[in-house]
């Protein structure tokens, strides 16, 4: 039975436990959107609802068969785009990683030679002015630059030593251009080893690679950090949904063949990562159900302890790795979102807000680092919908994060319950005083907050009280952009000392 919670607030002496990297709320922009390429298909809005249930197209067969039917190809991202910039702007600094799938086998015509004609042993081309567009939304934003890099058939074959001459041209054009590449991962889901590397691609081969790759960029650009190993599902984690005991590598291999754990791509290199990344999803979104049942969350269970935990799970194993192969170093997640295969239904709501605030508070104790969501516009769990750019709730919720929640990290003295779920920062302002941010994610029981006295509120929740809505509400206002694009009014309520209430199915930032 859950039971209603009471939280002491203080307004200082709170346990230090260190200072985070300001940047830690960042986000991935997919190579197939600046390009142009197939990305996962759109729920419908009774989908997104949960009133209408998603389903596998008729005659489904194997995973590989029925892949195209749940992709659909998009144009190129519109990075010019004045209301996409002004949104992202309002972020403040941030780093905006241009990696994902397709940048393994895409490959760069800046001299235009090829003429519209995709090389082979690729999968397609980035134009010199699609990568400037890149650069020239970087410097707009006022970002920090991170890429993986080209490593298919086209480039070489496995026995092959890693050329370097597709590096060369994006890393030398990013720096004539005055936007360098401050952060690179080699290559992007690598233990993945069938996902548009070479054909026979083996962990020794990546090794030999990896540490061609980093010795080149500490020589030419060592100014830039090398990241990895950029990871997705493995073994290390266990199982990444409800039934964790029935998937020993986080249901990966059910998917792709060829598949092969952090320490075998890790293990033996001799060049040290600067900073250790992997990619951490809380499950699979229904459009994989199918094949990988076990590693499915229902929309039911976003709020539960046990989905909350998956991606703090991951912080802590990941820890320990990143102590074994970077020492001292930080760690980065280089993409995070509720769902592998475009995330769930949920995605685009107010529900998945729970999941993105837990996260970047629970990440934040354990470790300093970056958290990159997967999206920045980009399918169901972008924080803006595709090609219109209109704000999800995510967007609103880490906005507010980045305006409240300064970089340094306290130990708020509650333990961590159903209901009471609080993060505790220093103000972003800079002035003395402590940020708090208060997950009720009980369905049922309002949470009672103590305030020793008088504190700025903002409480997030669905428009209606609809866990699933894609509107939320910041003190009962909806937050829908106003006229010309204009964010709207994110202004707190001054609560005065003493007991405050928080709904369930709250979010609540408290700055005192």
């Amino acid at each position: 039975m859950t039971l209603a919670q009471t939280i002491n607030l203080k307004t200082g002496g709170l346990p230090l436990l260190r200072e985070g990297n300001p940047l830690m709320m960042s986000y991935n922009i997919e190579f197939a959107e600046v390009t142009g390429g197939t990305f996962w298909k759109a729920y419908t809005p009774g989908q997104v609802a949960g009133t209408e249930e998603f389903t596998m197209p008729e005659n489904a067969g194997s995973f590989l068969e029925v892949f195209p039917s749940l992709m659909q190809v998009y144009p190129p991202i519109d990075l010019q785009d004045e209301k996409l910039r002004a949104l992202a702007r309002a972020f403040g600094p941030v780093w905006v990683r241009v990696s994902g799938g397709w940048a393994t086998d895409t490959y760069y015509d800046f001299d235009g030679s090829c003429g519209g004609v995709v090389p082979k042993g690729y999968r397609n081309i980035l134009t010199k002015e699609q990568w400037l567009g890149v650069l020239d939304f970087v410097k707009a934003v006022n970002g920090k630059l991170l890429i993986s890099v080209a490593n298919c058939p086209g480039l070489h074959d496995a026995k092959e030593p890693f050329p370097l001459r597709e590096a060369e041209k994006i890393f030398r054009l990013s720096k004539e251009y005055g936007v360098p590449i401050e952060a690179t991962e080699f290559s992007n889901e690598p233990n993945m080893l069938s996902n548009g590397f070479p054909k026979g691609y083996t962990p020794a081969n990546y090794r030999r690679d990896q540490d061609i790759f980093f010795r080149w960029v500490r020589a030419n650009y060592p100014e830039c950090l090398c990241v990895g190993p950029c990871t997705v599902g493995s073994s290390e984690f266990g199982g990444c949904g409800p039934d964790d005991g029935s998937v020993t590598t986080g249901g990966v291999e059910q998917l792709v063949s060829d598949v092969c754990d952090t320490t075998d791509l890790l293990d033996g290199t001799v060049e040290p990562l600067d900073v250790y990344s992997y990619h951490c999803y809380n499950g699979v979104s229904e459009r994989l159900s199918f094949f990988m049942a076990s590693s499915h969350w229902q929309g039911s269970e976003a709020m539960s302890e046990a989905y909350l935990d998956v991606a703090l799970r991951y912080a802590r194993v990941s820890a320990s790795m990143r102590d074994k192969y970077c020492p001292g170093g930080e760690m980065w997640v280089t993409e995070a979102g509720d769902a592998g295969g475009g995330g769930d239904t949920w995605a685009s709501s107010y529900l998945d807000v729970f999941r993105t605030l837990n996260e970047l508070g629970g990440f934040a104790k354990i470790t300093k680092g970056v958290i990159f969501h997967n999206t920045l516009a980009s399918s169901d769990y972008g924080f803006l919908a595709r090609e219109v750019f209109e704000p999800r709730p995510n967007y609103f919720a880490v906005l507010l994060w980045n305006r409240i929640m300064g970089s340094t990290v306290y130990e708020s003295g509650e333990a961590t319950r159903e209901g009471a779920h609080v993060y505790a920062h220093s103000r972003k302002d800079g002035k003395e005083g402590v940020a708090y941010l208060v997950i009720n994610n009980s369905k049922t029981e309002a949470t009672t907050a103590i305030l020793p006295k008088e504190a700025e509120v903002y409480t997030l929740a669905g428009e209606s009280g609809d866990l699933r809505a894609t509107v939320m509400t910041l003190n009962g206002r909806s937050l829908v952009l106003g006229e010309g694009n204009t964010l709207p009014d994110l202004s707190p309520e001054c609560v005065p000392a003493g007991p405050v209430t928080f709904a369930p199915g709250t979010c609540t930032f408290i700055v005192l």
